[in-house]
């Protein structure tokens, strides 16, 4: 039986950026909620919870940008002249974000503008990240292999609502990694975003899920069509019980439930949109098999990913396993 060396890599491509999504998600989240921490020092816990692991969760983006280049090169010959503007207001922000949370552990005088440039670069890559998502969701104009839409076709109405779900939606990761990495006034306060930001969270999923089928006539019959209809009733089935469980775990004061139960929701998010997109990888116009390399490029790419992939994924494990239980207040970047 041929092995499908596409459709691998499509997975792992998802993979890496399913991960890029729940690593890096909750300490943007962190930098959305800066401006409303009361303190200096809750500023500086706050920020000490991420410190061993933020740069580290970045190699996922590394990876599947590196990865679509090299193995979709007509999905990144398309998406990138499509979403040029959002993409690259997200790296400005990841760049100002991570100048920011160094300096900002060093200087005292400018502090407050560290503050801002670590907030600021938090909020606008979290946006520009949502905002690429929704563009890429209502469907990319191709024609004879290229992009031929407009400069502007990346910003529309429901592309704004993604960028603000996704904004909201790291907010709750940040609050309820808060909830699970700290203690006293600042949990109490994590704890209360947690619950605001869940709920919104669940009113935008429930906007953005209503309105994606009827985007496109392929996403209309994924969702409605039998069998693949099951999809609409699991799904939410599904976000329901993961919502119920992360209001428990606020409520009864767990550490690590709301923050378990916050991850569980984008990775059904995430799995929502990856049932609107297959076998597409730049909708509605190319699909996995059209937008791959030549077999033998897959084939030798494949080799060096069954070996850096599982490294990658060791050390992160690692870090994560030295760095667990609650933040010291008297340790780290301060």
């Amino acid at each position: 039986m041929a092995i499908d060396l596409a459709l691998i890599w499509a997975g792992l491509i998802a993979f890496a950026v399913l991960a890029y999504v729940i690593m890096d998600g909750f300490d943007l989240g962190i930098g959305i909620l800066f401006p409303f921490l009361g303190s200096t020092a809750d500023r500086d816990v706050a920020m000490n919870s991420v410190a061993p692991v933020w740069d580290g969760n970045e190699t996922w983006l590394v990876l599947g940008g590196g990865g679509l280049f090299a193995v979709f090169p007509l999905a990144y010959a398309t998406i990138l002249p499509a979403l040029y503007a959002p993409l690259i207001a997200m790296l400005l922000g990841l760049i100002f974000r991570g100048v920011s949370f160094e300096f900002r552990g060093r200087a005292e005088r400018w502090r407050i503008l560290w503050d801002i440039g670590f907030a600021g670069g938090s909020l606008v890559a979290t946006f520009a990240q949502g905002i690429a998502l929704g563009a890429l969701v209502q469907g990319i104009e191709v024609r004879e292999r290229a992009y031929a839409g407009g400069w502007w076709d990346w910003l529309t109405p429901f592309s704004l609502l993604t960028g603000a779900g996704l904004v909201v939606g790291y907010a709750l990761l940040g609050a309820t990694w808060l909830v699970m990495k700290t203690e006293g006034d600042l949990a109490s306060f994590a704890r209360r975003a947690a619950m605001a930001t869940g709920a919104a969270t669940l009113v935008l999923i429930g906007l953005v899920s209503l309105i994606t089928p009827f985007l496109n006539p392929v996403y209309l019959e994924r969702w409605f069509a039998w069998p693949t209809a099951i999809f609409s009733v699991i799904v939410p089935a599904l976000v329901l019980a993961v919502a119920w469980l992360l209001y428990r775990g606020l409520k009864e004061q767990r550490h690590a439930q709301p923050f378990l139960a916050a991850l569980a929701l984008f990775v059904l998010c995430y799995a929502g949109i990856a049932i609107s997109f297959f076998p597409y990888i730049v909708p509605p116009a190319i699909t996995i098999w059209e937008a791959a390399a030549p077999e033998k490029s897959l084939a030798f790419l494949l080799v060096g990913a069954a070996v850096l992939i599982p490294i990658i994924l060791a050390y992160t494990g690692y870090a994560y396993w030295v760095f667990r239980g609650k933040v010291d207040p008297h340790e780290g970047y301060h």
